[in-house]
């Protein structure tokens, strides 16, 4: 894939799930020829019991359905769903599954979130299908219409027939992938493109975000739930807050799914905070949802922007060059930061001991992690 920018695309945001998923369900019920899903998180619950549902109502109108999970973040669903996927004519394939080979293979995941219905509709965001979304987790998506979608299907296509995918069962339906469909442009529709990563073997997702961050000269907003930057990112951040640039991360409070990777990420704040980067911890609950701002330019996805992701994850971004939906953006960023407490500098460099030990803890076993790469 080159990643080409494409115009003629319509890109709405949907921020939390009340909003993404009836709208995701609402074009599976709508399909006419097939729907495409891959997703990095899949756990027996509420959500799940509404994917199988959806798809299986869709397989019975005939319309071909794939679901492609990744083999570590799909453990969680049982035996009992995967064959209720499989009798309702689903085709279901599991990516690089945990197995008795590299550690650095079993390291590499399917991150990705893409969901296509024929060809003419695209979804993407941060979102799995685990219960936490339903309620616990703030997370928002993008539903895309467009050439672009074109580009989701693609890396679909792709990872399904990869020679590290396998059939969850021998005895489940093997589909042969329908012959793709392209979506015509629509008129006054935006500029966008579909970025991907593949770990350390092909970085454009984090080549673009340095590109942005070098390039911003008015804002630089930032929302990751796993904030364990790269030197490089910082060193970027900080230069851009220097020069004049209003740097924020949106990050996640005190209600996080890792704590542990929160209290890693805090060891950077004193050097943040001291250049001028402006720092809010979300407050109402676990904030997953991976999205930033440069000026007018937006990505968001799947990528949590920290190492981890970047060097070993298989991940996907849509992003978008638009006036009118970065306003949007800002919005939802701006309604986030007053639910947010803000950081500030001189209370930061006064935590008492015990933070600024527990920080040093857990950054030394980050450290130790990342010497995995």
């Amino acid at each position: 894939m080159q990643h080409e920018w494409r115009e003629g695309n319509r890109v709405i945001l949907l921020p939390e799930a009340s909003r993404f998923l009836p709208a995701m369900f609402e074009a599976v019920s709508q399909a006419q020829h097939y729907v495409l899903v891959e997703l990095y998180l899949m756990e027996s619950g509420e959500l799940a019991n509404q994917v199988i549902d959806a798809l299986a109502a869709a397989t019975r109108r005939g319309v071909k359905t794939y679901l492609l999970l990744d083999g570590y973040g799909a453990m969680g669903l049982e035996r009992s769903d995967r064959e209720r996927l499989q009798a309702a004519g689903v085709a279901l394939q599991l990516f690089n599954p945990i197995g008795f080979h590299s550690l650095a293979r079993n390291l590499s995941r399917d991150h990705r979130k893409i969901v296509v219905v024929d060809g003419e509709v695209a979804f993407t965001g941060g979102f799995g299908a685990v219960d936490e979304f339903l309620e616990a987790w703030y997370e928002i998506a993008a539903r895309v219409e467009g050439p672009v979608v074109a580009d989701w299907e693609a890396l679909f296509r792709r990872l399904w027939c990869s020679r590290l995918t396998r059939y969850a069962s021998p005895q489940g339906p093997r589909l042969a992938l329908p012959e793709a469909r392209v979506a015509e442009p629509h008129e006054e529709g935006v500029r966008g493109r579909v970025i991907s990563g593949r770990g350390y073997r092909y970085q454009a997702i984090r080549h673009s975000l340095y590109a942005r961050v070098h390039q911003s000269r008015q804002r630089l907003w930032l929302c990751t739930p796993y904030f364990v930057p790269t030197f490089a990112l910082r060193r970027r951040l900080i230069r851009a807050a220097q020069r004049g640039v209003d740097v924020r991360l949106l990050l996640p409070g005190a209600k996080h799914d890792h704590p542990g990777v929160r209290y890693a990420g805090q060891r950077f704040y004193q050097g943040l905070l001291r250049a001028g980067v402006r720092i809010f911890e979300f407050q109402p609950t676990f904030i997953h949802a991976k999205f930033v701002l440069a000026d007018e330019w937006v990505s968001l996805g799947s990528c949590n922007f920290d190492h981890w992701n970047l060097h070993w994850n298989l991940e996907a971004n849509q992003e978008i060059e638009d006036s009118a939906f970065a306003c949007e953006v800002q919005a939802l960023f701006e309604r986030n930061f007053a639910a947010s407490q803000e950081v500030d500098a001189h209370a930061w460099a006064a935590r008492p001991w015990w933070q600024r030990a527990r920080e040093w803890v857990y950054g030394a076993l980050d450290g130790l992690v990342t010497r995995l790469k």
